[in-house]
């Protein structure tokens, strides 16, 4: 009886390795072409292309939890990089091509308004800890009140950052940033860009009512649609609420996805380096909902 145990069991390895190999590819397929089609260029002495660097760094957040050098290794070790850099080197460019992860996400979330069928959009917020709470007193990466936030979901407090998130009505993200722990999501909504088609719906939960917002996207045929307080002068009817809460699970599921990648605790020396883990991390799941497309295409 274990003989076909052990059988089924190679399978589904052979299966999630040749999935991994599939998505390594695309990855740098993607990437290689879109710096190219956006005029970057690089010294032509360059052994390994900042193509291969932006790949194995997406390889770390979305199969090593978030470990560089986990990802050198395995990249060079399975024949993906031929000519890999040093663990100093490799950051270095990293930190390099940080200005590239915004445009690069700008340039899926296109693709994800563009499948949008709904024209439907949620926002949320999620934390991001730097450190466990009895370590507060000793953290390094910052050091200021600013980034002592609250989970109301959990009744605790934690010490990091705050992500800002807006997804579309099937979860794909099209938006974020990254503020202070104690940031309001009201003030977060504020600081989104919101370029989103007419007649696009905002979806978000009671931290996001803001009268003179509405008022203002309402002009630009936009709608922001919160779930009201009780004491709300804008109150909706029982068919809107529930229709709300059905669509609201988009983002809670996103934000799912997201804390699967994460690791329990995000290793970085600076602030400058957590926030492009961070950034990275938001990065590397749009890629997770790119390959979901791209198993259904085929």
């Amino acid at each position: 009886m274990a003989f076909p145990v052990k059988f089924e069991a190679d399978k589904t390895q052979i299966k999630q390795e040749k999935a991994m190999d599939e998505q390594i590819v695309l990855l740098f397929v993607l990437i290689d072409d879109f710096l190219k089609a956006y005029g970057h260029t690089e010294d032509r002495q360059r052994r390994m292309s900042d193509a291969e660097v932006l790949t194995t760094a997406l390889v770390a957040m979305l199969y090593f939890g978030g470990r560089f050098e986990v990802a050198r290794w395995f990249m060079r070790d399975q024949g993906y990089v031929l000519h890999m850099l040093s663990k100093s080197r490799f950051n270095r460019r990293l930190h390099q091509l940080q200005p590239w992860i915004r445009p690069l996400f700008a340039f899926l979330a296109e693709l994800w308004k563009a499948i949008e069928e709904e024209n439907l959009y949620v926002v949320d917020s999620f934390p991001i800890p730097v450190c466990d709470n009895i370590r507060i007193s000793r953290a390094r990466i910052y050091q200021d009140e600013a980034f002592r936030g609250y989970i109301p979901s959990k009744k605790r407090y934690f010490y990091g950052l705050k992500v800002h998130l807006m997804v579309t009505g099937q979860g794909q993200p099209v938006g974020f940033f990254l503020t202070p722990g104690s940031t309001a999501d009201v003030t977060g909504l504020r600081m989104f860009e919101l370029d989103l088609p007419e007649n696009a719906i905002i979806l978000g939960d009671k931290a996001y009512n803001d009268y003179l917002i509405e008022d203002l996207l309402a002009e630009w045929e936009r709608y922001l649609l919160p779930f009201r307080k009780k004491n709300s002068k804008r109150t909706v009817p029982p068919w809107t609420r529930y229709w709300q809460s059905v669509h609201r699970k988009a983002v809670e599921t996103t934000g799912s996805l997201l804390e699967r990648l994460l690791p329990k605790h995000i290793h970085a020396v600076t602030a400058a380096g957590f926030e492009l883990k961070v950034a990275l991390f938001i990065l590397a799941l749009s890629f997770t909902f790119l390959f979901k497309l791209a198993q259904v295409a085929t």
